[in-house]
Protein backbone atom coordinates (compact mmCIF):
# COMPACT_ATOMS: atom_id res chain seq x y z
CA UNK A 1 0.00 0.00 0.00
CA UNK A 2 1.29 3.43 -0.91
CA UNK A 3 2.16 5.89 1.84
CA UNK A 4 -0.87 8.10 1.09
CA UNK A 5 -3.09 4.99 1.26
CA UNK A 6 -1.62 4.04 4.66
CA UNK A 7 -2.12 7.61 5.88
CA UNK A 8 -5.73 7.68 4.66
CA UNK A 9 -6.45 4.33 6.32
CA UNK A 10 -4.93 5.53 9.61
CA UNK A 11 -6.92 8.80 9.45
CA UNK A 12 -10.17 6.87 8.87
CA UNK A 13 -9.47 4.58 11.83
CA UNK A 14 -8.62 7.52 14.08
CA UNK A 15 -11.74 9.41 13.01
CA UNK A 16 -13.89 6.32 13.56
CA UNK A 17 -12.52 5.85 17.08
CA UNK A 18 -13.08 9.49 18.00
CA UNK A 19 -16.61 9.64 16.58
CA UNK A 20 -17.69 6.34 18.12
CA UNK A 21 -16.34 7.45 21.51
CA UNK A 22 -18.47 10.60 21.24
CA UNK A 23 -21.61 9.29 19.56
CA UNK A 24 -21.73 5.53 20.00
CA UNK A 25 -22.14 3.10 17.14
CA UNK A 26 -24.65 5.29 15.29
CA UNK A 27 -21.91 7.03 13.27
CA UNK A 28 -22.00 6.82 9.51
CA UNK A 29 -19.28 6.30 6.94
CA UNK A 30 -20.05 9.81 5.64
CA UNK A 31 -19.35 11.32 9.08
CA UNK A 32 -16.15 9.31 9.47
CA UNK A 33 -14.89 10.33 6.02
CA UNK A 34 -15.73 13.98 6.69
CA UNK A 35 -13.98 13.89 10.07
CA UNK A 36 -10.91 12.34 8.42
CA UNK A 37 -10.96 15.01 5.70
CA UNK A 38 -11.48 12.40 2.99
CA UNK A 39 -14.16 11.61 0.46
CA UNK A 40 -16.75 8.93 1.12
CA UNK A 41 -15.48 7.11 -1.97
CA UNK A 42 -11.99 6.97 -0.45
CA UNK A 43 -13.42 5.66 2.81
CA UNK A 44 -15.27 2.89 0.99
CA UNK A 45 -12.15 2.04 -1.02
CA UNK A 46 -10.39 1.24 2.25
CA UNK A 47 -13.35 -0.25 4.09
CA UNK A 48 -16.34 -1.71 2.19
CA UNK A 49 -18.58 -1.32 5.25
CA UNK A 50 -18.74 0.21 8.70
CA UNK A 51 -18.38 -3.29 10.13
CA UNK A 52 -15.10 -3.82 8.30
CA UNK A 53 -13.86 -0.43 9.53
CA UNK A 54 -14.80 -1.29 13.11
CA UNK A 55 -13.11 -4.69 12.80
CA UNK A 56 -9.94 -2.97 11.56
CA UNK A 57 -10.05 -0.56 14.51
CA UNK A 58 -10.38 -3.44 16.97
CA UNK A 59 -7.61 -5.33 15.19
CA UNK A 60 -5.26 -2.35 15.51
CA UNK A 61 -5.89 -2.28 19.27
CA UNK A 62 -5.28 -6.03 19.50
CA UNK A 63 -2.08 -5.74 17.46
CA UNK A 64 -0.81 -3.10 19.84
CA UNK A 65 -1.22 -5.51 22.76
CA UNK A 66 0.23 -8.39 20.71
CA UNK A 67 3.32 -6.37 19.75
CA UNK A 68 3.83 -5.32 23.35
CA UNK A 69 3.36 -8.81 24.77
CA UNK A 70 5.63 -10.53 22.26
CA UNK A 71 8.37 -7.97 22.84
CA UNK A 72 8.55 -8.69 26.57
CA UNK A 73 11.26 -10.95 27.89
CA UNK A 74 9.84 -10.90 31.40
CA UNK A 75 10.04 -14.35 32.99
CA UNK A 76 7.34 -16.53 34.52
CA UNK A 77 4.62 -15.07 36.66
CA UNK A 78 5.80 -11.47 36.11
CA UNK A 79 4.72 -11.44 32.46
CA UNK A 80 0.93 -11.61 32.84
CA UNK A 81 0.70 -8.60 35.20
CA UNK A 82 2.56 -6.45 32.68
CA UNK A 83 0.33 -7.58 29.83
CA UNK A 84 -2.79 -7.10 31.97
CA UNK A 85 -1.72 -3.55 32.81
CA UNK A 86 -1.05 -2.75 29.16
CA UNK A 87 -4.51 -4.08 28.24
CA UNK A 88 -6.16 -1.92 30.90
CA UNK A 89 -4.26 1.11 29.63
CA UNK A 90 -5.40 0.35 26.07
CA UNK A 91 -8.99 -0.05 27.26
CA UNK A 92 -8.92 3.29 29.03
CA UNK A 93 -7.83 4.95 25.76
CA UNK A 94 -9.77 2.88 23.20
CA UNK A 95 -12.46 1.29 25.33
CA UNK A 96 -15.08 3.98 24.83
CA UNK A 97 -14.92 3.23 21.10
CA UNK A 98 -14.51 -0.54 21.32
CA UNK A 99 -17.55 -1.07 23.53
CA UNK A 100 -19.73 0.22 20.69
CA UNK A 101 -17.93 -1.94 18.14
CA UNK A 102 -18.27 -5.28 19.90
CA UNK A 103 -19.86 -8.23 18.16
CA UNK A 104 -23.14 -9.77 19.25
CA UNK A 105 -21.76 -13.28 18.63
CA UNK A 106 -20.17 -15.21 21.48
CA UNK A 107 -16.45 -15.17 22.15
CA UNK A 108 -15.78 -18.88 21.58
CA UNK A 109 -17.73 -18.96 18.31
CA UNK A 110 -15.76 -15.98 16.99
CA UNK A 111 -12.43 -17.37 18.20
CA UNK A 112 -13.09 -20.76 16.57
CA UNK A 113 -14.13 -19.05 13.35
CA UNK A 114 -10.80 -17.23 13.31
CA UNK A 115 -11.79 -13.62 14.02
CA UNK A 116 -8.56 -11.69 13.38
CA UNK A 117 -9.04 -9.45 16.43
CA UNK A 118 -9.40 -12.43 18.77
CA UNK A 119 -6.52 -14.33 17.16
CA UNK A 120 -4.24 -11.33 17.75
CA UNK A 121 -5.39 -11.16 21.38
CA UNK A 122 -4.83 -14.90 21.72
CA UNK A 123 -1.27 -14.43 20.46
CA UNK A 124 -0.77 -11.65 23.01
CA UNK A 125 -2.24 -13.57 25.95
CA UNK A 126 -1.46 -17.25 25.61
CA UNK A 127 2.22 -17.21 26.60
CA UNK A 128 1.65 -14.94 29.64
CA UNK A 129 -1.34 -17.03 30.75
CA UNK A 130 0.56 -20.30 30.39
CA UNK A 131 3.51 -18.93 32.34
CA UNK A 132 1.25 -17.61 35.10
CA UNK A 133 -0.55 -20.97 35.28
CA UNK A 134 2.77 -22.81 35.51
CA UNK A 135 3.86 -20.48 38.33
CA UNK A 136 0.64 -21.46 40.15
CA UNK A 137 1.43 -25.13 39.62
CA UNK A 138 -1.41 -25.57 37.12
CA UNK A 139 -0.96 -27.82 34.12
CA UNK A 140 -3.16 -26.50 31.36
CA UNK A 141 -4.27 -28.93 28.69
CA UNK A 142 -5.21 -27.72 25.20
CA UNK A 143 -8.92 -27.26 26.04
CA UNK A 144 -7.88 -25.39 29.20
CA UNK A 145 -6.12 -22.78 27.07
CA UNK A 146 -9.42 -21.94 25.40
CA UNK A 147 -11.11 -21.80 28.80
CA UNK A 148 -8.41 -19.45 30.08
CA UNK A 149 -8.86 -17.13 27.09
CA UNK A 150 -12.64 -17.24 27.55
CA UNK A 151 -12.26 -16.33 31.23
CA UNK A 152 -9.89 -13.48 30.36
CA UNK A 153 -12.40 -12.16 27.84
CA UNK A 154 -15.13 -12.10 30.47
CA UNK A 155 -13.09 -10.41 33.18
CA UNK A 156 -11.04 -8.02 31.06
CA UNK A 157 -13.95 -6.78 28.95
CA UNK A 158 -13.36 -3.10 28.09
CA UNK A 159 -16.87 -2.22 29.34
CA UNK A 160 -16.07 -3.60 32.77
CA UNK A 161 -12.67 -1.94 32.93
CA UNK A 162 -14.23 1.42 32.07
CA UNK A 163 -16.90 0.80 34.70
CA UNK A 164 -14.37 -0.02 37.43
CA UNK A 165 -12.32 3.02 36.52
CA UNK A 166 -15.26 5.45 36.38
CA UNK A 167 -17.66 4.14 38.99
CA UNK A 168 -15.30 2.68 41.59
CA UNK A 169 -12.55 5.21 40.79
CA UNK A 170 -9.91 2.51 40.51
CA UNK A 171 -6.63 3.49 38.91
CA UNK A 172 -5.38 1.56 35.90
CA UNK A 173 -2.95 -0.30 38.17
CA UNK A 174 -5.73 -1.21 40.63
CA UNK A 175 -8.00 -2.42 37.81
CA UNK A 176 -5.25 -4.62 36.41
CA UNK A 177 -4.21 -6.01 39.81
CA UNK A 178 -7.73 -6.78 41.02
CA UNK A 179 -8.96 -8.30 37.76
CA UNK A 180 -5.78 -10.37 37.51
CA UNK A 181 -6.25 -11.71 41.04
CA UNK A 182 -9.80 -12.79 40.17
CA UNK A 183 -8.59 -14.27 36.87
CA UNK A 184 -5.85 -16.35 38.48
CA UNK A 185 -8.16 -17.61 41.25
CA UNK A 186 -10.93 -18.41 38.80
CA UNK A 187 -8.57 -20.18 36.42
CA UNK A 188 -7.24 -22.40 39.19
CA UNK A 189 -10.77 -23.28 40.25
CA UNK A 190 -11.98 -23.90 36.69
CA UNK A 191 -9.05 -26.18 35.83
CA UNK A 192 -9.93 -28.31 38.87
CA UNK A 193 -13.29 -29.17 37.22
CA UNK A 194 -11.76 -31.31 34.45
Amino acid sequence: MRSDGRRNRAELLQAAGELVRESGSSVTMNAIAESAGLSVATAYRHFPSLESLFEAYMLDVAHELRTYSLSLETPGSLLLPRVARKWVDLCLVHGPATVHMRSRRGYLARLRQGADYLLALRDALLRPILQAAEAQGLELEVHDEERALFLWNILFDPREILDLHAEMELTAAQCAEQLLAVFEGSLARWVSYR
